[in-house]
């Protein structure tokens, strides 16, 4: 009489399980599918640069993320033209990579409109080396990125401090990682930004060693990239990426493939 109740517990207790399980499957299957087909997930590559200094490396920026997005099965698009910022176009996106903007990103409010509107959607957001110093005039757009470009000495080595190793865009990193880059001088850091990297000072040479850094640091620190959640959506910001030959660099692609994955809420 035992086995046989024991018998009647564990079947009701697989098939409520099974049941649980079949459903949540089912839950996340409709999340992911939308009009019987599966979403596939699509990047935004920006690369809008107003009046003043052009990046050189923007085109092989664009074929690094593109080549990031076919290793992941993701669609993409590249552009400079911010007419695409208008509601319906940008909703096709999942997360839009400013690589390399610079200076007056949009040309209308209603552009800004619109790109506020994907981010307090939940929209993902990555922004690359110069993104920092684009729209300097808003402030919004500061706080979006997590900071604002003041300057940056001579490109140089220096020890970069890996601050958290438990992040994609970071987990394959060493402790300290010997990189050649602009070490950009920043300030108007966010209180919400959670550091991942932060150059080490001491390793650096300023343009006025007197002076020493004139942003804002942290003891013989200053962050250069971070992840934060900001009005509804997922930012992801790297200082590093001057030189165009660092988008051919397995360590750099890696990096910055990892945050575009944590921007798009698959990490």
């Amino acid at each position: 009489m035992k086995s046989r109740l024991f018998v009647f517990i564990v079947m009701v207790v697989g098939c409520f399980s099974m049941s649980f399980i079949n459903g949540s499957t089912q839950a996340e299957s409709k999340a992911k599918i939308k009009g019987g087909k599966e979403k596939t997930r699509k990047i935004l590559i920006y690369t809008k640069n107003g009046k003043g200094f052009v990046h050189k490396n923007i085109p092989t920026s664009i074929e690094c993320i593109k080549g990031i997005c076919k290793k992941n099965g993701w669609a993409c698009e590249a552009s400079d033209d911010p007419a695409i910022f208008t509601t319906k176009k940008i909703a096709e996106f999942d997360v839009l990579v400013f690589s390399n903007t610079n200076n007056e990103t949009f040309d209308t409010d209603e552009q800004k409109k619109v790109f506020q509107a994907f981010i307090r959607g939940g929209g993902g957001f990555v922004a690359i080396h110069s993104a920092c110093a684009s729209e300097r005039k808003w402030p919004w757009y500061w706080e979006n990125v997590g900071c604002k470009f003041v300057s940056h000495p001579k490109i140089q080595e220096f020890d970069i401090k890996v601050v958290d190793k438990k992040h994609p865009s970071t987990e394959f990193l060493p402790d300290i990682w010997k990189w050649t880059d602009e070490c950009y001088i920043l300030n108007r850091f966010s209180m919400t930004n959670h550091i991942l990297l932060a150059a080490d000072l001491r390793t650096v040479e300023f343009n006025n060693p007197k002076k020493g850094h004139p942003g804002h640091t942290f003891g013989d620190y200053t962050p250069l990239c971070w992840y934060r959640e900001f009005d509804g959506g997922r930012q992801w910001y790297t200082a590093l990426g001057h030189a165009k030959e660092y988008y051919k660099d397995p360590t750099f692609i890696k990096h910055i493939e990892g945050g575009i994955k944590w921007a798009m809420g698959t990490k």
